[in-house]
């Protein structure tokens, strides 16, 4: 085999003038194209990064707000159940001082109707004691009553202290002696002396009919007043039986 060293030689110019080619308008172009697109890549892949380490503190800042709002909704909730107690409580208690003035109020009208009926029972009795007692006195009317009367006026009156009954009967007092009915003149001269004699003075005594008093004999003066009547008797004993009930 024979080798032409030229033909060769002239190959390995070609190579070579091939090889400085590429180099210098192929190799060199492609190398900066990558570099340009290697660091494209790297600035990237560092933009990517910067916004994935921008994403995870946004994620995390939305975590921790998310944690704010479920303590602070936790709170809300507390303090929403908290004013409800406390509403419920304000309620409760104003139902039950509505409720208790509801029955004072109750109790106090129930009151008032009892004691207007009493009142009122009171006086249909009072008025039935007097119809009663005028009644009474149509029949038992007389010499007897008015004496009956006569001796309890003379015992209330001798019960008086004696400087008492010359006060009030002595040095020109006049005295008004009250029946229900007239008396006549002699009964009334027989009266003078016997209500002088227990005053143990002799007072002017003068006469008067009301028929108000039902029954009996009322001394008046300027000083004393001797209620000895059936009208005093009922209107005492009408107001302990008032008393009683109270």
């Amino acid at each position: 085999m024979t080798i032409d060293w030229w033909t060769l030689g002239f190959q390995a110019v070609n190579v070579i003038i091939l090889v400085w080619l590429l180099g210098r308008f192929f190799w060199r172009p492609v190398a900066a194209i990558i570099e340009q697109r290697r660091a494209t890549a790297q600035q990237n892949l560092a933009e990517a990064k910067t916004k994935l380490r921008q994403a995870t503190d946004a994620l995390t800042g939305i975590e921790d707000t998310r944690a704010g709002f479920d303590k602070e909704r936790g709170a809300i909730v507390a303090a929403a159940r908290q004013a409800a107690e406390q509403a419920r409580t304000t309620l409760l208690a104003s139902a039950a001082k509505e409720a208790t003035a509801l029955i004072e109020s109750a109790r106090a009208a129930i009151e008032r109707e009892r004691d207007a009926a009493e009142k009122a029972w009171t006086e249909r009795a009072s008025r039935l004691a007097v119809a009663i007692a005028e009644r009474l006195v149509g029949r038992l009317e007389g010499p007897a009553v008015r004496a009956a009367f006569l001796d309890w006026l003379l015992e209330e009156i001798r019960t008086l202290p004696d400087p008492l009954r010359s006060a009030v009967a002595g040095n020109g007092v006049v005295l008004e002696t009250i029946s229900a009915t007239r008396i006549d003149p002699v009964e009334q001269d027989h009266y003078r002396q016997l209500i002088g004699a227990a005053f143990g003075v002799h007072p002017q005594i003068t006469f008067k009919v009301d028929p108000a008093i039902i029954a009996g004999l009322e001394l008046r003066g300027p000083h004393l007043v001797v209620n000895n009547s059936w009208r005093a008797d009922l209107t005492r004993i009408l107001a302990e039986l008032g008393h009683d009930r109270s």
